[in-house]
């Protein structure tokens, strides 16, 4: 007999659906609260469309903060209502839909003359219709605007809690320094990852601090209760991983004495504490993809998968020579894929823990065989993986090890590799380079389509 896995927070979902539907308002609201799970659904399309058409902003926004829906959608929405004040003379509230929301933050680092434009307006003394709008109405772009959000015959999907909207956003490399983190003296930065959701992005350091910043402002977060107390999540020792479960709601982190422990990143808290998770450092963690289990990797030269129900190691992948840098679930959750410093990358059996594929990337120009950096999940195709060795070239392999293409820096020294990441829906292959260059290669044409010099000096510029 087959089974189905269900993850925790789709169950939470189900019940908060029977307390909406049943009217439990109280069951609803602490539930949700305790959870910190959102059901992240509207009552009716047809209210929702027919209130955006009819301007009750006052409605909309509430609703709006609860669902997922394409940053550039929520670009024209909030546009649309800083019009619409401006042209009510509500001008505190214009202002601070404009400053102080994530999107329009986005509008201003992205598309500044838009931005502007929109600040332009707010100071004028009189408001025209004809310029605020162009050749449209306001009329015409409440229309489009709720077609835009909800396309006709939208559903949402009560376990994706997000509208099945058409993913028609186009990824484009960086082109820009948005903003330079500084840390201190005696310190370092020695990770860094957002978070699934985008929401948060966090940096581990060789002080044992573990910071979530807004990558917007590029200061800390202060709406964070917890960093707003100055009182960090941290460790006793270098923190050198981190990782974000699928959910964006737990972060693992890693520490030089072999330490892994698990938070809530929300409110701080410890969840989970894995006092001898390794014998050596642990180099990278990574998140079962129902967030029950973490695969961790070490300079004992082992990888192990802990549970974190638990808390004991529940498997162990022996038998690389050297460090292990870097590991990875398949998407079946079946394989396990490691990345080593004795310059093999390997492919195991979580069920049985055997070795079912060992293979090495092509040696450098250069010459001889070198440690390989990483491993990633090609989203493309699920039986492809990127293999990131300190070399000048990245490479997208077969879990047999057979390459299926390569992407090079074209240099014969100072350019190899220390870190990769692969962009959502993997258009683009990002490398950082020992020469301080990010190198920014389209998929597509195995081009280097963008070279762009960084700040990073640290052995992990993750994501």
């Amino acid at each position: 007999m087959s089974t189905l896995e269900i993850e925790a927070r789709d169950v939470i979902k189900i019940v908060l659906q029977f307390c909406k539907e049943n009217s439990l308002h109280q069951t609803f609201q602490t539930l949700q609260n305790e959870c910190q799970v959102s059901l992240n659904t509207v009552d009716s399309l047809e209210t929702f469309v027919a209130d955006i058409n009819s301007g009750r902003w006052d409605v909309i926004l509430p609703q709006v903060a609860q669902l997922k829906l394409p940053r550039k959608k929520l670009e024209d929405l909030y546009e649309q209502i800083v019009l619409e004040m401006i042209e009510l003379r509500e001008l505190d509230t214009a202002r601070a839909i404009l400053r102080q929301t994530q999107a329009m933050g986005f509008m201003k680092q992205e598309q500044p003359e838009r931005y502007l434009r929109l600040e332009h307006l707010l100071v004028r003394t009189y408001f025209d219709p004809r310029e605020a709008y162009h050749e449209s109405s306001k009329e015409k772009r409440r229309s489009q605007i709720a077609q835009g959000l909800l396309p006709p015959g939208t559903q949402f999907d009560l376990f994706r809690g997000t509208a099945a909207v058409k993913a028609d956003e186009e990824e484009m490399y960086p082109t820009t320094l948005a903003h330079t983190i500084k840390f201190g003296k005696q310190s370092h930065p020695e990770c860094a990852r957002f978070s699934p959701d985008g929401q948060y992005l966090v940096s581990c350091s060789v002080d044992g601090f573990i910071e979530v910043w807004d990558y917007i402002s590029g200061k800390l977060k202060k709406d964070l209760q917890y960093q707003a107390d100055d009182s960090f999540m941290m460790h006793d020792d270098a923190v050198l991983c981190v990782d974000f479960s699928r959910d964006s709601e737990m972060l693992a982190s890693g520490s030089q004495d072999g330490k892994i422990k698990v938070w809530r990143i929300r409110t701080g808290q410890c969840l989970r504490r894995l006092e001898r998770a390794h014998s050596q450092g642990v180099t990278s963690l990574s998140f079962s993809r129902d967030g029950s289990q973490l695969l961790s990797t070490s300079f004992d030269s082992t990888a192990r998968i802990h549970g974190l129900k638990s808390g004991k190691a529940l498997k162990e992948f022996r038998g690389h020579t050297s460090y292990v840098n870097d590991a990875i679930f398949t998407s079946d959750g079946g394989r396990v894929i490691t990345a080593s410093s004795d310059c093999t990358v390997k492919v195991w059996d979580v069920k049985t823990t055997d070795c079912i594929q060992t293979f090495k990337p092509p040696p450098p120009l250069k010459g001889g065989d070198v440690s390989v950096n990483s491993v990633h999940l090609f989203p493309k195709n699920s039986e492809h993986i990127v293999v990131c060795n300190k070399a000048s070239s990245i490479y997208i392999m077969t879990l047999q090890g057979q390459v299926v293409k390569s992407f090079s820096s074209g240099k014969r020294e100072g350019g190899d590799f220390v870190a990769a990441c692969i962009s959502p829906k993997g258009e683009w292959i990002y490398c950082v380079g020992e020469d301080r260059n990010i190198y920014c290669f389209s998929q597509q044409s195995g081009k280097l389509e963008h070279l762009m010099k960084v700040h990073c000096t640290s052995r992990h510029c993750d994501q």
